[in-house]
């Protein structure tokens, strides 16, 4: 089992994938957003009110979702990616929202699935409520 961390072309992939699903939140783009995550009962993404459990779920939460305009992060403090053999990563982002108070947190976790490519199994966003 290799377990090297942090391989460049690997770290980069994972880096080029995270960004196109952050436009794709900003526009809404169910097509992309939907392609990011594993298409299954497995999938579990948590977040600003809602925990969906599946990836049926997680579809019906972005086509009702009415984005804020601009998207819902103002800027983003601290980027983490971590990636393990060539297989495996998470994302961390610690981010300013968009017109709420306190310090957004954001985490993916990441699957090289054969047959699929990369896929997001596991997701959260929380806000800490923290005076900015």
């Amino acid at each position: 089992m290799d377990v090297t961390l942090n391989r460049r072309e690997v770290v980069a992939e994972i880096a080029t994938l995270f960004e196109r699903y952050e436009q794709a939140l900003v526009e809404k783009d169910i097509a992309v957003l939907d392609a990011t995550f594993w298409d299954s009962p497995h999938t579990i993404r948590y977040a600003l009110g809602e925990n969906c459990y599946g990836f049926a779920e997680i579809h019906a939460a972005r086509v009702a979702a009415d984005p804020p305009s601009g998207g819902t992060k103002e800027a983003w403090i601290r980027l983490e990616i971590l990636t393990i053999g060539t297989d495996f990563a998470t994302v961390n982002l610690e981010f300013r929202p968009r017109g709420k108070p306190g310090i957004g947190r954001q985490s993916q976790t990441w699957m090289r699935l054969p047959g699929l490519g990369w896929k997001v199994v596991s997701a959260h966003v929380s806000i800490l409520p923290i005076a900015m």
